[in-house]
């Protein structure tokens, strides 16, 4: 049976040509859809978002990633969210981080726009109350929950699998080379979406979209 997950490759480039560049490749190599990571951005404006966003004419998730989690804006914390909602019209999604304040993820679920709520720790991996504890939270702010966690050791990386088997709309992540296959296994449990590498890597662990979709397309047995 053919996977429901959908491939996303994460766009993080400096200027808008190069980021355009690298989308319209990424889209040849099979992503199903794309995301815009605006903090990579040197000088991000709404104009500038936008007009990248129109020139690339397909599936996004627009994504401000703050800097305690693995992100690269340097300016305010309402000016982030104000170019989040300057695209909310053009983009499927939002990714949002959980630690945002409520009042912003409101102003985002306002737009109509559908949301992934987010969390990721380049460091640890909690227990497994933790983190139902966390998608939980995710649910109940927006569409889709999303972890992401350093694993320690396989122990690790296997809670990340229980995540997947018990929780629906939901997409998590063990990072690292250890954690690597939990972004292939992410198929076999339907998870919404997993993340690929299209030229560099913006995650540890990320695998390239064309080892991904060959795996993708194995069909192994769990």
């Amino acid at each position: 049976m053919y996977s429901q997950t959908k491939i996303a490759i994460p766009i993080f480039e400096k200027n808008k040509e190069k980021a355009i560049e690298v989308a319209n490749d990424c889209i040849k190599k099979g992503a199903d859809i794309l995301e815009l990571r605006i903090d990579g951005l040197k000088d991000p404006t709404s104009k500038i978002v936008n007009e990248i966003i129109d020139e690339i004419d397909f599936p996004l998730i627009a994504t401000n990633r703050i800097k305690s989690e693995g992100g690269s804006f340097k300016k305010t914390e309402q000016e982030r969210i104000e170019l989040l909602l300057s695209c909310s019209e053009n983009v499927e999604f939002i990714d949002i981080e959980l630690q945002s304040n409520d009042k912003y993820i409101q102003q985002i679920k306002d737009t109509g726009v559908r949301t992934i709520i987010s969390y990721h720790d380049f460091e640890k991996t909690p227990n497994l109350d933790e983190i139902f504890y966390i998608v939980k939270k995710e649910k109940e702010l927006g569409d889709i929950a999303k972890v992401a966690f350093m694993p320690n050791d396989l122990d690790d990386t296997l809670k990340i699998l229980a995540i997947l088997s018990h929780c629906k709309d939901t997409i998590a992540i063990s990072m690292g080379e250890l954690g690597s296959y939990t972004r292939v296994m992410a198929s076999k449990f339907n998870s919404p979406i997993t993340f690929a590498a299209g030229r560099d890597p913006t995650a540890p662990g990320q695998i390239d979209i064309e080892t991904m979709k060959s795996l993708f397309n194995m069909n192994l047995e769990i």
